[in-house]
């Protein structure tokens, strides 16, 4: 059984302080160089996870949790994996949630919400998305996703919108 419930580290001052730390304020003049930074960092944490290392970089996954907060780095996040690293993703992605401080999970939840959705587990998918409405119940891409659940998009739609967004999404982070 998947859950995506919060672990006590999520509760964690000094765990809150390191993830806060990479935090991407968008007002930022270096705002780019943080946003190349986690989304190399999000594929690094995640050559990780397919070694079976599996989140023992504790630096590594602040890192990615921290610069999740920015909203280009989480739409790299979103479309970065492939049919073939697809399971490692939903494995990071789930795991990073349950670790996540309050004010980083709605990034994370709408990124399990959308594989969920994608792979058919629209439980898991309507559960990651209460998530990042509690964490944030206003956040774009959970009022987007949830429209599209509603809806009954077909999943193959959604990820063919997902795979076209991805390389306009790399060229903003990595041509600037």
């Amino acid at each position: 059984m998947t859950t995506i419930s919060p672990l006590l580290l999520a509760q964690s001052n000094q765990w809150r302080s390191e993830v806060s730390a990479y935090f991407v304020d968008s007002e930022r003049e270096d705002v780019n160089d943080l946003q190349r930074d986690g989304a190399t960092a999000v594929v690094d944490l995640a050559a990780e996870f397919a070694s079976g290392g599996h989140g023992r970089n504790r630096a590594l996954v602040a890192q990615v949790i921290g610069r999740l907060s920015d909203i280009q780095v989480r739409d790299f996040a979103l479309g970065v994996h492939d049919d073939q690293s697809l399971d490692n993703y939903w494995a990071m992605w789930r795991y990073l949630i349950r670790i996540a401080p309050a004010g980083y999970v709605a990034p994370l939840a709408t990124l399990v919400a959308a594989i969920a959705y994608e792979k058919g587990e629209s439980a898991i998918a309507d559960q990651a998305l209460a998530r990042a409405f509690e964490d944030d119940a206003r956040y774009s891409l959970a009022l987007l996703l949830h429209r599209v659940f509603a809806a009954g998009w077909p999943k193959e739609a959604f990820a063919s919108m997902r795979v076209e967004l991805h390389p306009k999404v790399c060229a903003g982070i990595f041509m600037s």
